[in-house]
Protein backbone atom coordinates (compact mmCIF):
# COMPACT_ATOMS: atom_id res chain seq x y z
CA UNK A 1 0.00 0.00 0.00
CA UNK A 2 3.04 2.29 0.22
CA UNK A 3 3.83 1.73 -3.45
CA UNK A 4 2.16 4.85 -4.92
CA UNK A 5 4.11 7.00 -2.44
CA UNK A 6 7.35 5.10 -3.16
CA UNK A 7 6.97 5.72 -6.92
CA UNK A 8 6.22 9.39 -6.29
CA UNK A 9 9.21 9.84 -3.94
CA UNK A 10 11.64 8.10 -6.30
CA UNK A 11 10.48 10.29 -9.22
CA UNK A 12 10.45 13.49 -7.17
CA UNK A 13 14.02 12.96 -6.01
CA UNK A 14 15.43 12.24 -9.49
CA UNK A 15 13.37 14.19 -12.07
CA UNK A 16 13.75 17.91 -12.63
CA UNK A 17 11.70 19.30 -15.52
CA UNK A 18 12.46 17.12 -18.52
CA UNK A 19 15.73 15.72 -17.14
CA UNK A 20 16.81 12.93 -14.84
CA UNK A 21 19.21 14.25 -12.21
CA UNK A 22 21.39 11.63 -10.51
CA UNK A 23 23.96 13.55 -8.47
CA UNK A 24 25.44 10.36 -7.01
CA UNK A 25 26.76 9.23 -10.42
CA UNK A 26 30.34 10.44 -10.69
CA UNK A 27 31.03 9.41 -14.30
CA UNK A 28 32.24 12.16 -16.64
CA UNK A 29 30.36 13.17 -19.80
CA UNK A 30 33.10 11.45 -21.86
CA UNK A 31 32.83 8.21 -19.88
CA UNK A 32 29.05 8.19 -20.32
CA UNK A 33 29.35 8.88 -24.07
CA UNK A 34 31.83 6.00 -24.44
CA UNK A 35 29.49 3.34 -23.00
CA UNK A 36 28.81 0.78 -25.74
CA UNK A 37 27.39 -2.11 -23.71
CA UNK A 38 25.66 -2.64 -20.36
CA UNK A 39 25.76 -5.63 -18.00
CA UNK A 40 23.14 -5.93 -15.26
CA UNK A 41 23.96 -8.15 -12.30
CA UNK A 42 21.44 -9.12 -9.63
CA UNK A 43 19.77 -11.96 -7.69
CA UNK A 44 16.15 -13.04 -7.12
CA UNK A 45 13.54 -10.31 -7.47
CA UNK A 46 16.25 -7.76 -8.38
CA UNK A 47 17.21 -10.04 -11.30
CA UNK A 48 13.63 -9.78 -12.58
CA UNK A 49 13.84 -5.98 -12.33
CA UNK A 50 17.07 -6.16 -14.36
CA UNK A 51 15.31 -8.17 -17.11
CA UNK A 52 12.68 -5.42 -17.37
CA UNK A 53 15.52 -2.86 -17.43
CA UNK A 54 17.16 -4.68 -20.34
CA UNK A 55 13.95 -4.33 -22.36
CA UNK A 56 13.55 -0.62 -21.52
CA UNK A 57 17.16 0.31 -22.33
CA UNK A 58 17.42 -1.76 -25.51
CA UNK A 59 14.09 -0.45 -26.83
CA UNK A 60 14.66 3.21 -25.99
CA UNK A 61 18.45 3.59 -26.31
CA UNK A 62 19.40 0.66 -28.60
CA UNK A 63 22.37 -0.16 -26.34
CA UNK A 64 22.92 -3.92 -25.94
CA UNK A 65 22.29 -5.18 -22.39
CA UNK A 66 23.28 -8.51 -20.86
CA UNK A 67 21.56 -9.60 -17.65
CA UNK A 68 23.36 -12.04 -15.36
CA UNK A 69 22.46 -13.82 -12.15
CA UNK A 70 25.15 -12.55 -9.77
CA UNK A 71 26.11 -16.00 -8.47
CA UNK A 72 26.90 -17.06 -12.07
CA UNK A 73 28.44 -13.80 -13.29
CA UNK A 74 31.32 -13.85 -10.84
CA UNK A 75 32.44 -17.38 -11.72
CA UNK A 76 32.08 -17.34 -15.51
CA UNK A 77 35.10 -15.12 -16.24
CA UNK A 78 32.82 -12.51 -17.86
CA UNK A 79 33.91 -10.60 -20.95
CA UNK A 80 33.93 -6.98 -19.78
CA UNK A 81 35.63 -4.08 -21.55
CA UNK A 82 36.54 -0.63 -20.25
CA UNK A 83 33.70 0.94 -22.25
CA UNK A 84 31.12 -1.31 -20.59
CA UNK A 85 28.82 -0.15 -17.79
CA UNK A 86 27.96 -2.68 -15.09
CA UNK A 87 24.74 -2.07 -13.13
CA UNK A 88 24.39 -3.85 -9.80
CA UNK A 89 20.83 -4.13 -8.47
CA UNK A 90 20.38 -5.01 -4.80
CA UNK A 91 17.74 -3.91 -2.28
CA UNK A 92 20.18 -4.13 0.66
CA UNK A 93 23.38 -3.20 -1.16
CA UNK A 94 25.03 -6.05 0.74
CA UNK A 95 24.09 -9.11 -1.37
CA UNK A 96 27.30 -11.18 -1.34
CA UNK A 97 27.22 -12.41 -4.95
CA UNK A 98 26.22 -8.99 -6.34
CA UNK A 99 29.02 -7.34 -4.37
CA UNK A 100 31.47 -9.89 -5.81
CA UNK A 101 30.14 -9.01 -9.28
CA UNK A 102 30.89 -5.34 -8.62
CA UNK A 103 34.49 -6.18 -7.67
CA UNK A 104 34.83 -8.35 -10.79
CA UNK A 105 33.68 -5.41 -12.93
CA UNK A 106 36.07 -2.95 -11.28
CA UNK A 107 38.94 -5.40 -11.76
CA UNK A 108 38.22 -5.35 -15.51
CA UNK A 109 38.34 -1.54 -15.59
CA UNK A 110 34.61 -1.09 -16.28
CA UNK A 111 32.47 1.55 -14.62
CA UNK A 112 29.82 0.38 -12.16
CA UNK A 113 26.55 1.86 -10.87
CA UNK A 114 24.41 0.48 -8.05
CA UNK A 115 20.61 0.57 -7.83
CA UNK A 116 20.25 0.28 -4.08
CA UNK A 117 17.65 0.94 -1.40
CA UNK A 118 19.90 1.16 1.68
CA UNK A 119 22.08 4.28 1.91
CA UNK A 120 25.70 3.80 2.92
CA UNK A 121 25.71 0.10 2.00
CA UNK A 122 28.88 -1.60 0.71
CA UNK A 123 27.84 -1.59 -2.97
CA UNK A 124 26.92 2.10 -2.82
CA UNK A 125 30.32 2.90 -1.29
CA UNK A 126 32.35 0.92 -3.83
CA UNK A 127 30.42 1.75 -7.06
CA UNK A 128 31.06 4.77 -9.32
CA UNK A 129 27.59 6.00 -8.51
CA UNK A 130 24.32 4.93 -6.97
CA UNK A 131 20.66 5.41 -7.74
CA UNK A 132 18.87 5.23 -4.40
CA UNK A 133 15.36 3.86 -4.74
CA UNK A 134 13.76 5.73 -1.81
CA UNK A 135 11.55 2.75 -0.95
CA UNK A 136 12.12 3.08 2.80
CA UNK A 137 12.39 0.13 5.16
CA UNK A 138 10.85 -3.06 3.79
CA UNK A 139 10.07 -5.38 6.70
CA UNK A 140 8.74 -8.43 4.85
CA UNK A 141 11.28 -10.85 3.39
CA UNK A 142 9.49 -11.01 0.01
CA UNK A 143 10.29 -7.83 -1.92
CA UNK A 144 7.31 -5.79 -3.17
CA UNK A 145 7.72 -2.01 -2.93
CA UNK A 146 11.52 -2.34 -3.36
CA UNK A 147 10.93 -4.18 -6.67
CA UNK A 148 8.61 -1.45 -7.99
CA UNK A 149 11.07 1.25 -6.95
CA UNK A 150 13.88 -0.63 -8.78
CA UNK A 151 11.76 -0.53 -11.95
CA UNK A 152 11.24 3.23 -11.55
CA UNK A 153 15.01 3.67 -11.02
CA UNK A 154 15.64 1.83 -14.31
CA UNK A 155 13.31 4.19 -16.22
CA UNK A 156 15.16 7.11 -14.63
CA UNK A 157 18.56 5.63 -15.57
CA UNK A 158 17.30 5.24 -19.16
CA UNK A 159 16.31 8.92 -19.23
CA UNK A 160 19.68 9.91 -17.74
CA UNK A 161 21.78 7.90 -20.21
CA UNK A 162 19.52 8.88 -23.11
CA UNK A 163 20.09 12.58 -22.46
CA UNK A 164 23.82 12.32 -21.67
CA UNK A 165 24.48 10.24 -24.79
CA UNK A 166 22.25 12.45 -26.98
CA UNK A 167 19.91 9.55 -27.85
CA UNK A 168 16.65 10.78 -26.29
CA UNK A 169 15.46 14.21 -27.38
CA UNK A 170 13.45 16.59 -25.18
CA UNK A 171 10.08 15.51 -26.56
CA UNK A 172 10.77 11.81 -26.02
CA UNK A 173 12.01 12.40 -22.45
CA UNK A 174 8.96 14.55 -21.65
CA UNK A 175 6.65 11.80 -22.90
CA UNK A 176 8.34 9.16 -20.72
CA UNK A 177 8.24 11.45 -17.67
CA UNK A 178 4.55 12.25 -18.29
CA UNK A 179 3.75 8.51 -18.29
CA UNK A 180 5.85 7.85 -15.19
CA UNK A 181 4.06 10.64 -13.31
CA UNK A 182 0.70 8.96 -14.01
CA UNK A 183 1.78 5.70 -12.32
CA UNK A 184 1.19 6.58 -8.62
CA UNK A 185 -2.53 7.30 -9.26
CA UNK A 186 -2.93 4.20 -11.42
CA UNK A 187 -1.32 1.98 -8.76
CA UNK A 188 -3.63 3.59 -6.18
CA UNK A 189 -6.65 2.57 -8.31
CA UNK A 190 -5.38 -1.03 -8.50
CA UNK A 191 -4.94 -1.16 -4.72
CA UNK A 192 -8.61 -0.14 -4.42
CA UNK A 193 -9.44 -3.46 -6.12
CA UNK A 194 -7.86 -5.39 -3.25
CA UNK A 195 -11.06 -7.18 -2.18
CA UNK A 196 -11.80 -8.22 -5.75
CA UNK A 197 -8.25 -9.58 -6.17
CA UNK A 198 -8.57 -11.35 -2.81
CA UNK A 199 -11.58 -13.25 -4.18
CA UNK A 200 -9.64 -14.21 -7.32
CA UNK A 201 -6.91 -15.76 -5.14
CA UNK A 202 -9.32 -18.65 -4.46
CA UNK A 203 -8.26 -20.04 -7.85
CA UNK A 204 -5.22 -21.40 -5.99
CA UNK A 205 -7.35 -23.36 -3.49
CA UNK A 206 -6.15 -26.96 -3.72
CA UNK A 207 -3.42 -26.01 -6.21
CA UNK A 208 -0.08 -27.81 -5.99
CA UNK A 209 1.55 -25.86 -8.82
CA UNK A 210 0.94 -22.94 -11.17
CA UNK A 211 2.26 -21.65 -14.50
CA UNK A 212 2.63 -17.89 -15.12
CA UNK A 213 3.03 -16.58 -18.68
CA UNK A 214 3.81 -13.23 -20.31
CA UNK A 215 5.49 -11.86 -23.42
CA UNK A 216 8.05 -9.15 -24.19
CA UNK A 217 8.52 -6.72 -21.30
CA UNK A 218 6.09 -8.75 -19.15
CA UNK A 219 8.02 -12.04 -19.26
CA UNK A 220 10.01 -10.94 -16.16
CA UNK A 221 6.69 -10.05 -14.47
CA UNK A 222 5.53 -13.64 -15.06
CA UNK A 223 8.79 -14.78 -13.41
CA UNK A 224 8.24 -12.38 -10.52
CA UNK A 225 4.59 -13.41 -10.04
CA UNK A 226 5.66 -17.06 -9.86
CA UNK A 227 8.48 -16.26 -7.43
CA UNK A 228 6.15 -14.35 -5.10
CA UNK A 229 3.62 -17.21 -5.08
CA UNK A 230 6.21 -19.85 -4.17
CA UNK A 231 8.04 -17.59 -1.69
CA UNK A 232 5.09 -16.87 0.54
CA UNK A 233 2.39 -19.48 -0.21
CA UNK A 234 4.74 -22.46 -0.81
CA UNK A 235 2.85 -23.42 -3.97
CA UNK A 236 5.29 -24.47 -6.69
CA UNK A 237 5.11 -21.96 -9.56
CA UNK A 238 7.10 -21.25 -12.69
CA UNK A 239 7.14 -18.25 -15.02
CA UNK A 240 7.54 -18.76 -18.76
CA UNK A 241 7.58 -16.87 -22.02
CA UNK A 242 4.03 -17.49 -23.31
CA UNK A 243 5.40 -18.86 -26.59
CA UNK A 244 7.16 -21.63 -24.64
CA UNK A 245 3.88 -23.01 -23.28
CA UNK A 246 3.62 -25.67 -25.98
CA UNK A 247 7.26 -26.69 -25.45
CA UNK A 248 6.57 -28.50 -22.19
CA UNK A 249 4.74 -26.43 -19.51
CA UNK A 250 1.27 -27.07 -20.98
CA UNK A 251 1.67 -30.71 -19.84
CA UNK A 252 1.37 -29.46 -16.24
CA UNK A 253 -2.02 -27.77 -16.71
CA UNK A 254 -4.75 -29.44 -14.66
CA UNK A 255 -7.36 -28.72 -11.96
CA UNK A 256 -4.46 -28.46 -9.50
CA UNK A 257 -2.21 -26.35 -11.73
CA UNK A 258 -3.92 -23.10 -12.83
CA UNK A 259 -2.53 -20.79 -15.49
CA UNK A 260 -1.92 -17.09 -14.71
CA UNK A 261 -1.62 -15.08 -17.93
CA UNK A 262 -0.52 -11.46 -18.37
CA UNK A 263 -2.56 -10.29 -21.36
CA UNK A 264 -2.70 -6.52 -21.03
CA UNK A 265 -2.83 -4.51 -24.27
CA UNK A 266 0.34 -4.46 -26.34
CA UNK A 267 2.01 -5.71 -29.51
CA UNK A 268 1.74 -9.39 -28.55
CA UNK A 269 -1.78 -9.36 -27.04
CA UNK A 270 -3.22 -11.64 -29.76
CA UNK A 271 -0.41 -14.15 -29.23
CA UNK A 272 -1.04 -14.37 -25.47
CA UNK A 273 -4.79 -14.67 -26.13
CA UNK A 274 -4.04 -17.62 -28.41
CA UNK A 275 -1.97 -19.26 -25.63
CA UNK A 276 -4.91 -18.83 -23.21
CA UNK A 277 -7.24 -20.46 -25.74
CA UNK A 278 -4.91 -23.46 -25.93
CA UNK A 279 -5.14 -23.94 -22.17
CA UNK A 280 -8.94 -23.46 -22.17
CA UNK A 281 -9.26 -26.15 -24.87
CA UNK A 282 -7.50 -28.54 -22.49
CA UNK A 283 -9.84 -27.75 -19.59
CA UNK A 284 -7.34 -25.69 -17.58
CA UNK A 285 -8.21 -23.14 -14.89
CA UNK A 286 -7.16 -19.65 -15.99
CA UNK A 287 -6.68 -16.28 -14.30
CA UNK A 288 -5.82 -13.41 -16.64
CA UNK A 289 -4.48 -9.90 -16.02
CA UNK A 290 -6.13 -7.78 -18.73
CA UNK A 291 -6.78 -4.17 -19.69
CA UNK A 292 -10.05 -2.42 -18.82
CA UNK A 293 -12.36 -2.41 -21.82
CA UNK A 294 -11.17 -5.81 -23.09
CA UNK A 295 -14.42 -7.63 -23.91
CA UNK A 296 -12.81 -10.74 -25.40
CA UNK A 297 -10.74 -12.16 -22.57
CA UNK A 298 -13.65 -13.04 -20.23
CA UNK A 299 -14.95 -15.46 -22.90
CA UNK A 300 -11.85 -17.64 -22.56
CA UNK A 301 -10.58 -16.98 -19.02
CA UNK A 302 -12.32 -18.25 -15.88
CA UNK A 303 -11.17 -15.26 -13.83
CA UNK A 304 -10.02 -11.81 -15.01
CA UNK A 305 -8.42 -8.89 -13.15
CA UNK A 306 -8.88 -5.71 -15.19
CA UNK A 307 -6.28 -2.94 -14.92
CA UNK A 308 -6.24 0.65 -16.22
CA UNK A 309 -4.65 1.09 -19.65
CA UNK A 310 -1.02 2.22 -19.81
CA UNK A 311 1.60 2.16 -22.57
CA UNK A 312 3.26 -1.26 -22.88
CA UNK A 313 6.63 0.20 -21.84
CA UNK A 314 5.18 1.07 -18.40
CA UNK A 315 2.95 -1.99 -17.95
CA UNK A 316 5.33 -4.00 -15.70
CA UNK A 317 4.86 -1.48 -12.87
CA UNK A 318 1.10 -1.98 -12.80
CA UNK A 319 0.93 -5.65 -13.83
CA UNK A 320 3.04 -6.81 -10.89
CA UNK A 321 0.72 -5.24 -8.27
CA UNK A 322 -2.21 -7.70 -8.58
CA UNK A 323 0.27 -10.60 -8.68
CA UNK A 324 1.73 -9.43 -5.34
CA UNK A 325 -1.76 -9.15 -3.83
CA UNK A 326 -2.76 -12.59 -5.18
CA UNK A 327 0.28 -14.19 -3.55
CA UNK A 328 -0.40 -12.39 -0.29
CA UNK A 329 -4.00 -13.60 -0.01
CA UNK A 330 -3.12 -17.10 -1.19
CA UNK A 331 -0.67 -17.30 1.72
CA UNK A 332 -3.23 -15.81 4.15
CA UNK A 333 -5.86 -18.33 2.95
CA UNK A 334 -3.37 -21.08 3.80
CA UNK A 335 -2.72 -19.64 7.28
CA UNK A 336 0.92 -18.72 6.58
CA UNK A 337 3.16 -15.92 7.90
CA UNK A 338 3.61 -13.71 4.84
CA UNK A 339 6.34 -11.56 6.42
CA UNK A 340 8.61 -14.43 7.41
CA UNK A 341 8.56 -17.22 4.82
CA UNK A 342 10.39 -20.35 5.92
CA UNK A 343 14.07 -20.78 5.03
CA UNK A 344 14.42 -17.25 3.59
CA UNK A 345 16.35 -14.16 4.71
CA UNK A 346 15.80 -10.53 3.72
CA UNK A 347 19.41 -10.01 2.72
CA UNK A 348 21.62 -12.84 1.45
CA UNK A 349 25.02 -11.75 2.74
CA UNK A 350 26.74 -15.14 2.50
CA UNK A 351 27.52 -17.13 -0.64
Amino acid sequence: HEQPKVIEETLKSKINGNKAIIKEITLSQEELENITKIHMVACGTSYHAALVGKYIIEQELRIPVEVEVASEFRYKNPIISKTDLVILISQSGETADTLAGLREAKKSGAKAIGIINVMGSTISREADGTIYTNAGLEIGVASTKAFVSQLIALYILTLYLGEKKGILGTEKRENIIKNLNKLPNIVEKILEKENEIKEKSLIFDGAISSVFIGRNINVPIAYEGALKLKEISYIHAEGYQAGELKHGPIALISEKCPLVAIATSGDTYDKVKSNIEEVKARGGKILTIATEGDTEISKISEEVIYLPAVGELFSPVINVIPLQILSYYTAVNRGLDVDKPRNLAKSVTVE
